[in-house]
């Protein structure tokens, strides 16, 4: 404990005690030796006792006046003996100390955190036994409201009344509770009451001070100190055996507490205060009446007894209708049977000066609950404001954000009363921000608050900063700031703050680049002022102003930032109610979906992971529920939003973003399969049979024929119908481009290269042979005859020497299927080199081929083409002619496999195929198992039969490949069982140890030992009965379970794999191998024309992808938010009619017909009371006129008496 008495060393310089220097006789000691300030004659000083003169002059003693002060001797840390508890913090101090110096030791030197909240407990009667309800409500209302909100509790700390009962609901929640923050109690008690003061004096600080709490016999006079509190404030002045001395000081520190802030370096809300009164005797009321003067609000518990009840009746009589001069009379009888002892005048006019500043009092009742008591709480702090001015309530809202109740919030400060503007609700955003608090975001967003202008750079960079230290998302920011190469700024120069967060780099890292959301460089110029925009260049909004045309999408910028803020946090009613908000709704539930899919194949918790991949999930469901309202309303506008290209995402479509991240659910729908089958089969009408189509392909004159029927062209369709295409000037097949400014009169659509408006026959042509299903089946009718020309070299024509004329059409075969793999690898990723080569936007060459090596089937292609290479390659040397015809013929099984790919298109077929690739990897299992099983046994049986065999080449066969034929029912008895060998054997018999049996036969191969046999036999049994029946059953089991799991499913793996089948023959050259080296020349040589003069202005088909002008955009996106709305509209309809909010509003409707039965309990109660007092008058005015009557100062004659008023009509 040296450093701490080191870093406390300070104290008796600052803090000081008091010492009574006059001893004043008290007038009601006898024997007079004891002085007004409680202690006797003895223990004052000489100079005290000496000043008769003084003492005989003063009859009333004075704690400012009779005392001197001197450095404090008490201070330090307490140790209960006998408690188990941690040490306490307690100070000797004057109750004239500065309020400021104690609350910088509170929260420097002792390490107590600023409160959000600081709750005063006063009253008490002191008794040992509480109510059953005051005790809930200390336990479960008090005690866990300060846990959950970071208040502190202050009491008396002493070990009885009211101060005792609060301890032990402190001990009992902190016995209770497993984790969270500790309740911080303190104890402001006067020094002169403590019992066993003496064990803490120490000029020099005890750490700790051996504190003897408990064995003394009360006394009544003076009481130990609770253990269950952190800090004492032992408060001196100059008194001792008296209650009280404390109040001061007390009042005194709780108002400047009132005054200070919460947050680091006093940068949150003021700190409110309030003081909850418990029974309490006729001190309290001098007590709250000194609080309410100083505007603390005050809650009153009612029920509780004392003042408290005292108070809460006056409080309910002026609050009442009719209360006048008759109810301040009964105010007088309440006070003298409440506090009889005490003087009713002084205490009435207590009562009538705290109702002056009644707007400061709360009452709360036992029927409130205590799990209202935050409630309680809030409101009284809410209603002691008494303001219309929005500024007013500020800290109220943010405490209102920080317990987290909302119901508060929108009855108590958004009734319409304050007039609150954008700027006022800034700072309980942040709050509700990094708090995870989406129902206040909901609220204050709804009550104008603009998003625009609140998310700042800074406020970005601080809600990144809200992630946890040892988060995925914390590691991967630090990872991206150091990666940059060179120091992050902050936010102002010279400002210390929290560093811009480089989410485009974390994006692009967990994304790559193609479906990666778009942020400017760093040190990107502004287009305007030419001047760098680097303290802005983390919000998505300046991606729309460094790119004008592209603004669309970024419209909502300040949602998407925050979008993915609440992605990147796994803050999952935040992500939610930010993508209802946003734009792009479904291509950012598909973008949501792929990150935290990524997110979670990369977070190292499984819990945390596990809540990615639900939110992933139900991002999933949100972008299939939304696109099928869209698709229902317009089949071709939603075939748009699919091919859009999505700026927000890295330009990449909503059919890319389900790809990437395998939302298969969504690739089902049928609105997305439509399209695919329109692309499918082109310019011709789906509905043309499949023998149609074949015999066409082999009889090119039927094209023009009605065998094949063709689409409508959208340009009849809109001749037809206007109103059918809301985006003229959009290509079906590619994106328009930009309009020509200079162009007037309406956008015409720029037809295809090469078609004429009508169906001519040379268009008939390229649509037919350019349809994506013809290309499929040239290319099957090709890979058929490549699988039998490779057939017929292998088995034929190769032979040593110089390669036949089919063996070299073979190798221009695979070359031109080596060409095609080169150009899907290197054209883009999504596109080919159809699109025209890479342009601005495009994803670089790694990233590319990492797309391309992502698919299974690519690596096939590209392991058959590796391996016919290097077979080639030992063909051509002399003397590997054998080492290449047998890679070669491996190769064969390679390219047959690939087969199979082609046949995922096929409806029936492609699920089946789906399932076998599933139980693939249960058989990879299986071999495993086996495989063990089978070592063990192979090994164990050839060392029992053939000990002294050395042939490595035939152990290895014994061991390795005759027990797997075993298993299929090739069992060799003669090689195992000494009973069916010869056993006189020349060569065995000459074996020098021994019994040894041969094989029969001429080459059965060694002696086998005759030693243990049997055992041989037995293994033989066991290893056949694990293996046929145990594991090939456990294999069946498996593939049943696989079967049965997969094929409610294979619908869905299969029309996602059908989607790349067909976007892949989509960008293919029409021509098949070897014709499509025809193709790649004529694309190649297009891009090198290119490369010499500037592009052409007309824009470039893009397979796969549209990209619609501004306007056209503008409209999808709007057309696409008003069906978002109704698909929220009728998800938050199925809700409330769903049986659980049935219920709850039930429940609530039930709790408000109770409360309004009080109030009209209280009502009756209230009229029956008035109905005595006027019963009561009417006696009294009848006693009145009756006397008046029998009296003389009425003359005889006079007007008679009123009648008393008949009955109604």
């Amino acid at each position: 404990m040296v450093g701490a008495e080191k870093e406390q060393s300070w104290i008796p310089k600052i803090f000081r005690k008091k010492i009574c220097t006059t001893f004043i006789v008290d007038l009601e000691d006898s024997g007079g030796s004891l002085c007004q300030c409680g202690r006797p004659r003895s223990a004052h000083p000489s100079v005290a006792v000496e000043d008769a003169f003084g003492a005989a002059v003063v009859t009333a003693w004075d704690g400012d006046v009779h005392t001197t002060e001197k450095p404090t001797d008490a201070y330090g840390d307490l140790d209960f003996s006998g408690s188990g508890r941690r040490p306490s913090n307690f100070l000797r101090l004057s109750d004239r100390t500065d309020p400021a110096t104690v609350y910088s030791l509170v929260t420097r030197t002792w390490g107590f955190r600023a409160p959000n909240l600081v709750v005063s407990v006063l009253g008490g009667s002191g008794g040992p036994i509480l109510q059953t309800w005051l005790q809930e409500l200390l336990r479960r209302g008090l005690v866990r409201a300060a846990q959950s909100t970071g208040a502190w509790i202050v009491t008396g700390g002493l070990h009885t009344g009211i101060g005792r009962h609060v301890g032990v609901a402190v001990r009992d929640h902190q016995t209770a509770s497993t984790g969270g923050s500790k309740v911080v109690a303190m104890g402001v008690a006067p020094w002169g009451v403590v019992r066993n003061r003496d064990m803490l004096v120490n000029p020099k600080g005890s750490f700790p001070a051996r504190y003897r709490w408990h064995g003394d016999p009360e006394d009544g006079l003076e009481f130990p100190l609770d253990y269950n509190y952190a800090a004492f404030f032992l408060v001196d002045d100059g008194t001792h055996g008296r209650m009280g001395g404390e109040n001061r000081f007390r009042l005194r520190f709780e108002s400047y507490v009132a005054q200070q802030k919460t947050g680091l370096g006093g940068t949150g809300i003021d700190i409110p205060v309030l003081l909850l009164l418990i029974d309490g005797d006729e001190k309290m009321l001098k007590r709250i009446e000194d609080a309410t003067q100083a505007q603390l609000p005050c809650l009153l518990v009612a029920g509780s007894g004392g003042a408290a009840d005292c108070l809460a009746e006056v409080l309910e009589d002026t609050l009442a209708p009719g209360s006048g001069g008759a109810r301040r009379g009964e105010a007088r009888d309440r006070i003298r049977r409440f506090f009889p002892k005490g003087d009713p005048e002084v205490l009435q006019a207590q009562v009538e000066r705290i109702m002056t500043r009644k707007e400061l009092l709360t009452v709360y009742s036992s029927e409130d609950g205590a799990e209202e008591f935050e409630t309680i709480v809030l409101r009284a702090l809410v209603k002691a404001c008494r303001s219309s001015e929005a500024s007013a309530y500020l800290d109220e809202l943010r405490l209102a954000v920080a317990w987290n109740r909302v119901d508060i919030a929108q009855s108590e400060l958004f009734r319409g009363d304050i007039q609150w503007r954008s700027f006022h609700l800034e700072a309980s955003l942040m709050d509700a921000l990094l708090n995870d608090r989406p129902e206040f975001v909901r609220l204050l967003i709804s009550h104008g608050l603009s998003l625009s202008h609140f998310l700042t750079p800074l406020r970005l960079a601080q809600l990144y900063s809200a992630a946890p230290p040892n988060s995925l998302i914390h590691n991967l920011l630090e990872q991206a700031s150091h990666g940059v190469g060179t120091k992050v700024p902050p936010i102002k120069d010279g400002a210390e703050g929290p560093l811009l967060p480089n989410v485009g780099q974390v994006l692009k890292t967990l994304l790559g680049e193609t479906c990666a959301p778009r942020y400017p460089a760093r040190d990107s110029q502004d287009p305007h002022t030419g001047q760098g925009r680097r303290e802005s260049a983390y919000l998505l909004s300046d991606w729309a102003t460094s790119h004008p045309s592209r603004d669309v999408d970024f419209m909502q910028a300040p949602w998407n930032d925050l979008f993915l803020w609440a992605l990147l946090l796994n803050r999952a009613q935040m992500a939610m109610y930010f993508w209802e908000k946003g734009s792009s709704s479904v291509a950012s539930a598909l973008g949501a979906c792929l990150l935290l899919r990524v997110m979670a194949r990369l977070e190292p918790e499984a819990e945390e992971a596990a809540r990615r991949k639900d939110l992933a999930t139900k991002f999933e469901g949100m972008s299939v529920d939304l696109f099928s309202e869209c698709y229902h309303n317009s089949e071709r506008r939603a075939a748009r939003l699919l091919l859009r290209r999505c700026p927000l995402w890295g330009d990449a479509t909503c059919l890319q973003l389900a790809l990437q991240a395998d939302a298969r659910a969504f690739f089902a729908q049928d609105g997305v399969q439509s399209l695919l089958t329109q692309k499918w089969w082109g310019e011709m009408d789906s509905t043309t049979p499949i023998w149609a189509l074949v015999l066409t392909f082999f009889c090119p004159p039927f094209i023009y024929t009605n065998l094949i029927t063709f689409r409508k062209s959208e340009e009849e369709l809109l001749q037809k119908d206007p109103d059918f295409d809301m985006d003229i000037g959009v290509n079906g097949e590619g994106p328009s481009g930009p309009p020509d400014p200079a162009q007037k009169g309406p956008h015409r659509r720029p037809q295809q290269p090469g078609c004429c408006p009508r169906r001519g026959c040379l268009c008939r042509w390229s649509y037919f042979w350019g349809a994506p299903v013809t290309v499929f089946l040239g290319n099957v009718v090709s890979y058929l005859l490549f699988l039998l020309l490779f057939a017929r070299v292998l088995l034929i024509d190769f032979q040593p020497g110089t390669p036949g004329m089919l063996e070299l059409l073979l190798y221009f075969w695979v070359f031109t299927l080596l060409c095609e793999e080169l150009r899907q690898g290197l054209g883009g990723g999504w596109g080919s080199l159809a699109s025209g080569g890479p342009r601005p936007g495009h994803a670089p060459l790694r990233q590319r081929l990492h797309l391309y090596l992502s698919d299974a089937w690519n690596q096939c292609d590209l392991l058959a083409l590796s391996c016919f290479l290097l077979g080639v390659g030992f063909r051509l040397i002399p003397g590997l002619y054998n080492l290449g015809r047998t890679v070669l013929c491996l190769d064969f099984m390679v390219f047959a496999l690939r087969l199979v790919h082609i046949f995922t298109i096929n409806k029936q077929l492609g699920p089946k195929i789906v399932i076998v690739s599933k139980m693939m990897k249960d058989v990879f299992f299986f071999l495993f198992f086996l495989g063990v099983w089978l070592v063990a046994y192979g090994v164990a049986t050839e060392g029992l039969l053939r000990p002294r065999d050395q042939d490595l080449p035939s152990i290895l066969r014994r061991v390795f490949y005759r027990p797997y034929l075993q298993i299929f029912g090739q069992i060799p008895q003669e090689d195992m069982d000494v009973a069916l060998m010869n056993h006189s054997w020349s060569d065995c018999a000459s074996e020098e140890q021994g019994a040894w049996a041969h094989p029969p036969g001429v080459h059965a191969g060694s002696c086998v030992s005759m030693y243990a046999n049997w055992l041989v036999v037995l293994l033989l049994i066991i290893f056949l009965l694990v293996a046929n029946i145990l594991l090939l059953n456990l294999l069946i089991a498996m593939f049943s379970y696989t079967f049965g799991k997969v094929q409610g499913n294979s619908d869905l793996y299969w029309k996602a794999q059908r989607y790349s089948l067909i976007r892949e023959f989509h960008s293919r050259p029409a021509l098949a191998p070897p014709f499509i080296i025809i193709s790649h020349t004529r694309l190649l040589f297009r891009r090198l024309r290119r490369r010499r003069r500037a592009p052409p202005a007309s824009p470039v088909i893009e397979h796969f992808r549209v990209c619609l002008s501004k306007e056209a955009e503008r409209r999808l996106l709007t057309w696409e938010a008003v069906h978002k709305e109704n698909f929220l509209l009728a998800q938050a309809r199925d809700k409330r009619d769903s049986d659980s909010e049935r219920l709850k509003r039930t429940s609530q409707k039930v709790d408000t017909a109770l409360k309004q039965l009080g109030q009209i309990r209280e009502y009756e109660q209230r009229l029956k009371g008035l109905e005595q007092e006027v019963q009561h008058c009417t006696r009294v005015l009848n006693w009145v006129a009756e006397a008046l009557s029998r009296s003389a100062l009425i003359p005889p004659g006079g007007p008679p008496p009123p009648s008393p008023p008949g009955p109604r009509d």
